[in-house]
């Protein structure tokens, strides 16, 4: 089954809420109706001044009924939510009335429902910047525990093909980190491997890329690979992670077992930890254009709750599509 349609199903069996921020956007809108027509959550709500979030749905020829709507200027949350983000935020010297009134930005009274539970996930950027989604992420929802930096992590599928699981693979981290350091890349593998149980419902073999392959090659790039494969495996012995691999050891059996024998990923990988934003951004474009693969992402990793942000650039489709993935996190 392709990638979406796995998700779509999992939302359905799952049926989570979830918060859209941007309740005037018209791509925003229209998901919104398809998410609860194809009963893909258990709620929705939109975020807006409630005659503005109504005149655009009537101009995109939107239906709301069934779709809440979350006025932050005279919701009766807005009490709670001031205080609890006064105490988040009140050691950067915010005040009470500050915190009241930044608490209704529509991008952070999402991320505040989503920490007190009135909400299960929460998807924007279709006209925010992804700075601006992942400031409200990182201040209100922050990082899980024991977590210092979140990532993200493309699925690739790979039509008619037995790649990685039924033809999809974890990429990560090809959109957050530039340059992560060795702690962060453990980072980032463990929490690509937990999105390959989430979202591929399968037992994550996460490779450690570079350009060497269990010694072949001396650099300073190499150790921090070998060094972030210590850690890692350091914090979580349960998860198969193994590197230094190049990619063709990573995927192929034969090659997998003639350079890096006796180890439990080499050759069977279905998670691929780049050693940095520019080979992890190059490899999943090469991978979708010459191979002809969909690309599902980013997906953010690393949040205590989740959390995805969109290009703007997005299409209705898309945010249906990352919405049933972010729900699909909140398991």
């Amino acid at each position: 089954m392709a990638f979406k349609e796995l998700m779509k199903e999992k939302a359905k069996r799952l049926q989570k809420k979830i918060v859209l921020p941007e309740g005037t956007e018209s791509r925003t809108l229209q998901a919104a109706r398809i998410l609860m027509d194809e009963g893909l959550a258990a709620s929705v709500t939109l975020v807006g001044k409630i005659d503005k979030v109504k005149t655009a749905a009537a101009a995109a020829g939107v239906n709301l009924e069934g779709i809440n709507i979350d006025d932050p200027a005279v919701s009766n949350k807005l009490e709670a939510y001031a205080e609890e983000y006064y105490q988040l935020r009140k050691e950067k010297g915010i005040t009470e009335e500050e915190a009241k009134e930044t608490i209704t930005d529509p991008l952070r009274w999402g991320a505040m429902m989503v920490r007190l539970g009135d909400a299960d996930a929460m998807v924007a950027g279709a006209e925010n910047s992804t700075g601006n989604v992942l400031r409200a992420a990182f201040t209100i929802i922050k990082t899980a525990p024991g977590v210092k930096s979140a990532s993200s992590c493309f699925i690739m599928y790979i039509p008619d093909s037995d790649w990685g699981v039924n033809g999809n693979m974890v990429f990560s981290d090809c959109a957050t980190i530039p340059n992560p350091t060795a702690d962060q890349l453990a980072e980032i593998a463990i929490a690509a491997s937990e999105s390959c149980r989430q979202f591929l419902e399968a037992e994550p073999c996460t490779a450690m890329l570079s350009f060497s392959t269990k010694g072949s090659a001396s650099h300073e790039n190499v150790d921090k690979v070998i060094e972030a494969t210590k850690l890692a495996n350091e914090k979580r012995p349960d998860l198969n992670i193994d590197g230094e691999l190049q990619l063709d050891a990573a995927i192929i059996p034969a090659i997998g077992n003639s350079k890096a024998p006796g180890s439990k990923v080499a050759g069977k990988a279905n998670v691929l930890v780049f050693p940095d934003l520019q080979s992890g951004n190059i490899g999943y474009k090469l991978v979708q254009r010459l191979a002809g693969a969909d690309a599902y992402g980013p997906f953010l990793q690393g949040f205590a709750k989740p959390v995805s942000d969109l290009s703007r650039g997005c299409s209705v489709d898309d945010i249906v599509i990352t919405s049933a993935v972010t729900m699909a996190q909140s398991e």
